[in-house]
């Protein structure tokens, strides 16, 4: 796992922290899509880093999706 300088993490961070360092994996576009939603939580969190890194993530994660559209 890739350590976080909060040791109070919550299950919710550490699958950012995860899914901002990710470079590449085989996942299935179901799962991608309910990766996409939980983050999408975060996208309006009052603390400016968090907003940010779950922007990020999220557009990973919407541009995995979208590359997996058929017809691409």
């Amino acid at each position: 796992m890739i350590p976080t300088s909060r040791t109070q993490a919550t299950p919710a961070e550490q699958a950012a922290a995860q899914l901002a360092n990710l470079r590449s994996a085989t996942v299935p576009v179901p799962v991608l899509t309910a990766a996409a939603a939980l983050i999408a939580a975060q996208l309006e969190d009052p603390d400016p880093a968090t907003r940010d890194a779950a922007g990020a993530v999220h557009g990973h994660l919407t541009a995995a999706i979208e590359a997996a559209a058929p017809g691409r």
